[in-house]
């Protein structure tokens, strides 16, 4: 049995999100979104301001990928911007890691584990 790795998608935030990164960054993600069960890891290492606009931009990218079957993934968060996650409440909507090869990798785990589960079902289909 081969397992395929799934596509992932690595998008850097600016600092700050305004208006214009904001467009930017969604026209970046247009190509991305357009694949079923999209992979999408955001890289927040350089996100200084988690502000209003910022977490507008992250729901709008989850929306758009859980929307085809996807997620929407969060990296190298810093506390502080953690910190406006939590009190936004937004923190809950998102699995966030430590690091964009961490965030990569969960979409990996969870490929592998679904494949044995549907080769399972496959093998007693057959022996029926």
């Amino acid at each position: 049995m081969t397992l395929r790795r799934r596509n992932v998608t690595v998008k850097q935030l600016p600092q700050k999100v305004d208006r214009n990164s904001e467009r930017t960054i969604a026209r970046a993600l247009a190509m991305a979104m357009t694949v079923e069960r999209p992979a999408i890891v955001l890289d927040c290492s350089g996100l200084r301001e988690m502000d209003c606009t910022a977490i507008y931009l992250l729901l709008s990218c989850l929306e758009e990928a859980m929307k085809r079957n996807g997620d929407v993934r969060l990296a190298a968060v810093s506390p502080q911007a953690s910190e406006h996650l939590r009190a936004m409440g937004v923190h809950r909507l998102f699995r966030i890691f430590d690091t964009n090869e961490q965030a990569i990798e969960s979409f990996q785990r969870r490929a592998a584990f679904v494949a044995p589960h549907a080769a399972g079902r496959a093998a007693s289909e057959n022996a029926a």
